[in-house]
């Protein structure tokens, strides 16, 4: 309660049981994140299961594989890799047949490769690992140069950095989790290397079948999805920056420029923004993270960010409790830079859907900078008065009150938002008071506490109507008024 930024926590199989997840939660984790490139159905089934027994206000994320390119698997006699050096020449080939690499000829798992590679290009193997350049192109093959020494080894993922490539947006694996998500009620699909809408939108079409409410979050990791995120946010809930790929594709220096323009634009879209990889790389291993992994960590929250995460920190590191606990302390340090850290209700938000419910979001927003206002409480069908508030970036607390429980999560991801559940109320005036109890009770508002109320007076369905602000006894006693009348 005590920190706006969300943190996400990667969870393997292997490690999810609920006193750990629980643990996590503690520890300031709001979403739950699982990559399916590294389990089975089953497996991440065991981790919806248990996050569940844990609290139901924890969001779960499903990673897909997506439309990546990697060599094929090594034949008998190279499972060890193929070494070579600097200046050695390698052929490449591309093959749908799953065709087994060797010393002669390296597979690729695209079988038109050679099509839509030209000569020229740099092909990065292994993460950056090994570099090969496209001396020319000869019938279906790729004649490269290896331009630093090194081993190749099957099943390691391939980059060709400003080169499209054609790619299906689902791939059977894919569609598999997909569906798998939507029969386990998961809150969203994070989408992998996302290049144009068309890719968020072959996602929507199996969503639809299904008339599921998961919402797609769309992984940027390439140049060409960079270059087309207008298009894309017109279509996604969300973006991650996976920064792991995007650091191979572009250059290096060109990430935290690349980070604040996703950053700038998803925020000004009401979209949820979340910072990937490597953060705390070290506590997989050590105790005590980098100071530059902490920059690193504050820098994000200082660009507003909604979420960061943790991958392989909290999935398979020795010191995964503490990689949040690290996390949540930086996030609340930061937060507490009010010069840095100014609201934005200046900001002229685009893909509006409701200009009514922006204005009032930016009124109470404004409101909590000239009054001594202690938060802003509303209730959400949708959530859409939510995503809202977090867009303006405000310095108090938002409680939201959601009447479905996937919105409560949903919610859960979105800056300053504080979302709980609870049964639709026959008025406002029922709403009002009882999340004021609720708010009492727990300490987090008293009688004599500001607030600002947005509700709506034709029903959540309807949409916000209006804004009031008078605290916390004042308007207990008004509802109580009016429900006696």
């Amino acid at each position: 309660m005590d920190k706006k930024t969300k943190i996400i926590a990667t969870i393997s199989d292997k490690h999810c049981e609920p006193e750990f997840i629980r643990a996590l939660y503690e520890a300031g984790m709001n979403a739950a994140r699982i990559n399916s490139a590294h389990l089975t159905p089953e497996g991440a089934t065991t981790i919806v299961e248990n996050v569940r027994k844990v609290s139901e206000q924890i969001a779960i994320i499903i990673d897909t594989k997506g439309p990546e390119i990697r060599i094929t698997g090594m034949a008998p006699g190279f499972e060890a890799g193929i070494p070579v050096s600097t200046g050695d020449i390698v052929r490449l080939r591309g093959t749908s047949e799953d065709l087994p690499s060797n010393n002669e000829l390296i597979y690729l798992n695209d079988g038109h490769i050679s099509r839509d590679v030209p000569a020229g290009s740099v092909i990065l193997v292994d993460d950056g690992e090994l570099e090969l350049y496209v001396r020319e192109k000869r019938g279906d093959e790729l004649v490269c140069e290896v331009r630093n020494g090194g081993v190749i080894y099957g099943r390691k993922s391939v980059n060709i950095p400003g080169v499209a490539i054609d790619l299906p947006s689902v791939t059977e694996r894919d569609a598999r989790f997909i569906n798998w998500a939507i029969d386990m009620d998961v809150d969203f699909i994070a989408h992998s290397f996302v290049r144009k809408k068309e890719d968020v939108l072959a996602v929507k079409e199996l969503i639809k079948r299904r008339n599921s409410s998961i919402k797609i979050i769309s992984k940027i990791e390439n140049k060409e999805g960079v270059d087309n995120i207008d298009e894309i946010l017109d279509e996604t809930y969300g973006i991650m920056v996976a920064r792991g790929d995007l650091g191979v594709e572009i250059p290096a220096e060109q990430i935290p420029v690349a980070q604040r323009l996703l950053v700038s634009k998803c925020i000004e879209s009401k979209k949820p923004v979340i910072i990937a990889t490597q953060m705390l790389h070290t506590m997989i291993t050590h105790p005590r993270p980098t100071r530059a992994e902490i920059s690193d960590v504050a820098n994000a929250i200082y660009q507003r960010v909604d979420a960061v995460m943790l991958s392989g920190e909290t999935a398979n590191g020795q010191y995964p409790v503490e990689a949040v606990k690290t996390m949540a302390r930086v996030a609340r340090e930061i937060e507490k830079d009010t010069a840095q850290n100014s609201p934005n209700y200046d900001m002229n938000l685009v893909r509006i859907n409701n200009e009514i419910t922006a204005q009032l979001s930016r009124s109470a927003v404004r409101a909590c900078i000239n009054l001594p206002i202690r938060a802003i409480i509303i209730d959400t069908l949708s959530g859409r008065t939510g995503r809202y508030l977090a867009a303006f970036r405000g310095e108090k607390p938002v409680y939201a009150v959601c009447y479905r429980k996937s919105v409560m999560r949903q919610l859960g991801i979105s800056y300053g938002i504080h979302a709980m559940y609870r049964e639709p109320t026959i008025n406002h005036e029922s709403f009002l008071l009882g999340v004021l109890y609720y708010l009492e009770d727990r300490k987090w508002l008293c009688k004599e506490d500001m607030i600002v109320v947005i509700g709506g007076s034709f029903g959540a369905a309807k949409g916000a109507s209006f804004l009031e602000i008078g605290n916390v006894l004042n308007l207990e006693h008004k509802a109580l008024n009016a429900q006696n009348l």
